[in-house]
């Protein structure tokens, strides 16, 4: 795949930069070099690798959790806690709706 003055043109027309005709004649063998590489990294054989979202893998470090048997900080407390609300409703805090 290679581009053209026309094609990178366009491109910098849809992300709003103003170019001249000299740096357009400019730009086109440096995206054609882009391309060339993303092409490149298509020959690659991935058959045996695991997609991954990070390079360095991350574990998450928080708590487990879990009830705390301190009887005032407890779990267990629902309608303690929901006697204080303005609105309950089946178990949860009632909200007013905010888009109809």
């Amino acid at each position: 795949m290679s581009v053209d003055k026309a094609t990178v043109a366009k491109i910098a027309s849809l992300a709003r930069i103003k170019m001249g005709d000299e740096e357009l004649e400019r730009m086109v063998p440096e995206l054609n070099n882009i391309l060339e590489w993303v092409e490149q990294l298509g020959e690659v054989d991935v058959s045996g690798v695991e997609p991954m979202t990070a390079v360095i893998e991350n574990h998450l470090r928080l708590r487990d959790d879990v009830v705390d048997a301190d009887p005032k900080t407890a779990g267990g407390r629902r309608e303690d806690v929901l006697a204080n609300a303005p609105a309950a409703e089946h178990g949860f805090f009632g909200v007013p709706k905010v888009i109809e």
